[in-house]
């Protein structure tokens, strides 16, 4: 067999060899993906377990009932006549965590969806539509503050370009980040919801006066 020939032979099996590794290294990453994406799965399912005490969430539409039979007080949801918009916004949704721990990820009852989301907030409290998503009612009762943060849910934005509410829910604190179309909007939801958080609060300070 002449050089040329046996030159032609070894390259045509280089070749063949080269194809069949690349084929199992493609196999192997995929398989891998496969994996990742499994445990990331199986770790968004357990930690929603082990937040399964948290009540279901105040909804929109309905008045107050039992939401899960197990005893807890029925929570409000929105009520029909909530007034006039004091505020409104577009933008997004970037989740919900336990209040003042930015990673602790709360994913039960769709909280750790981000999602786009519509924000109005009346007197009767601040209501959360989100398109694609589950949609959720914070009572007036239940804000608890508003400050303007740049990190939630493991999501990190620039400095002031988050609102963060923190509201009352099941006995937890809960802080639910949101970031404005237009950022600029930031600075007047936070003092119009911290100044009713404050009207409530003297309201109730006088009631329990009397």
């Amino acid at each position: 067999m002449t050089p040329v020939i046996l030159l032609a032979a070894e390259k045509e099996s280089a070749e063949v060899t080269d194809w069949a590794a690349r084929i199992g290294w493609v196999v192997g990453l995929a398989l891998f993906v496969a994996l990742v994406y499994w445990l990331m799965r199986e770790g968004w399912k357990w930690r929603g377990t082990l937040q399964g005490d948290l009540p279901a969430l105040p909804t929109r539409p309905s008045p107050a009932t039992t939401l899960d039979g197990g005893g807890k007080p029925p929570l409000p949801g929105m009520p029909d006549d909530p007034g006039p918009a004091r505020l409104s916004m577009s933008g997004r949704y970037h989740g919900s965590t336990t209040a003042g721990q930015w990673l602790d990820r709360i994913v039960a009852h769709g909280l750790g969806t981000r999602s786009r989301v519509e924000l109005t907030l009346t007197d009767a409290g601040l209501d959360v539509v989100r398109p694609g998503a589950t949609d959720f009612f914070v009572p007036a009762g239940a804000l608890r503050e508003a400050v303007l943060g740049k990190g939630i849910a493991g999501k990190v934005l620039t400095e002031g370009g988050l609102l963060v509410v923190t509201w009352a829910h099941g006995g937890k604190l809960i802080d639910s980040g949101f970031r404005s179309d237009t950022a600029a909007e930031h600075n007047e939801w936070v003092d119009t919801i911290n100044a009713m958080i404050k009207k409530t609060e003297t309201q109730t300070e006088t009631e329990g006066a009397r």
